[in-house]
């Protein structure tokens, strides 16, 4: 099966490492990607802000990009536009005339024929067992937390991801390649990612909250999904270091990163050379790095 591969502006920019790590690990396991043809921007981050419209025409212009295609299901990596992808599915679903002046202004009649998936919905519902096969790393001594952030599962009716209080879903993929996921409080805390140009004071607070307690937990390495909140807890660890007296030195890494490795991935395959945080201590321990 072909799945349609939908990178998003971040996955091609400071989330290079997000889109590099993803399509190593689906050629290691025989996951087909196809990217949509002409994709365009969603609106994630910005277009809200302006205009109720605008993001959905974006993201309905995507998605029949991917219907032309006659490809069924869309993989998208990057959890803002995930969201604005289900939120603009849900949307036109709910209000016909929205549907028809969408339509109307993309010029083709959306049929929201696409599913829109996570990559670890794919990853865990498909090829479970062939990863397990494929496994060339042992991970098992490695602690890692899973940090789901705030908007992969919420609001549930909407993302129906996983549970919106206590999500497992990443912990279970990682557990395949032997990796023990810690308990902790701050899986789904936000990080504060959409305040990081125009309140910075908060966003240290709350990224100094979660990396306080994957520290308390004991965690080697923090386990992420999304390249915003990668971006917000991977770069922040040494000023939130001078402002709050501590010493974080925690890797983050994207969970395509970490099972990459376990699938016997380079570094540089998986864009391990592009995190802030040097991982070189922790990939002492499963490769040489």
């Amino acid at each position: 099966m072909i799945y349609s591969y939908y990178p998003g502006c971040t996955n091609k920019s400071t989330g290079i490492d997000y889109d590099i790590s993803f399509k190593a690990v689906c050629s290691k396991l025989d996951i087909e990607i196809e990217e949509v043809k002409n994709w365009i921007c969603c609106g994630a981050s910005s277009a809200h802000s302006s205009s109720k419209l605008l993001p959905i025409i974006l993201t309905i212009q995507n998605l029949a990009q991917i219907e032309k295609a006659n490809l069924s299901e869309v993989v998208v990596p990057c959890v803002g536009c995930y969201y604005r992808f289900k939120k603009s599915i849900h949307e036109t679903g709910d209000d016909p005339a929205l549907l028809e002046t969408v339509s109307g202004i993309i010029g083709y009649q959306f049929q929201n024929k696409v599913k829109v998936l996570n990559p670890l919905e794919i990853i865990d519902d498909n090829v479970r067992l062939l990863i397990s096969k494929r496994q060339k790393k042992d991970l098992s001594d490695i602690r890692m937390v899973c940090y789901y952030g705030c908007v992969l599962t919420r609001p549930p009716k909407i993302m129906q991801f996983d549970s919106c209080a206590y999500p497992t879903r990443m912990d279970e993929v990682l557990k395949i390649v032997g990796i023990n996921t810690l308990k902790w409080s701050h899986k789904t805390e936000c990080c504060g990612v959409s305040l990081s140009f125009t309140r910075s004071d908060i966003v240290m607070r709350l990224t100094n909250d979660i990396l306080e307690d994957a520290q308390g937990v004991g965690a080697d390495a923090i386990v992420v999904a999304c390249p915003l909140c990668y971006l917000n807890i991977d770069t922040r660890q040494q000023d939130i270091n001078k402002k709050y007296g501590k010493n974080y030195n925690i890797p983050v890494l994207y969970f395509t990163q970490v099972l990459g490795l376990a699938l016997g991935c380079s570094p540089k395959e998986l864009g391990l050379e592009k995190n802030f945080m040097n991982a070189s201590s922790l990939l002492g321990r499963i490769i040489d790095f």
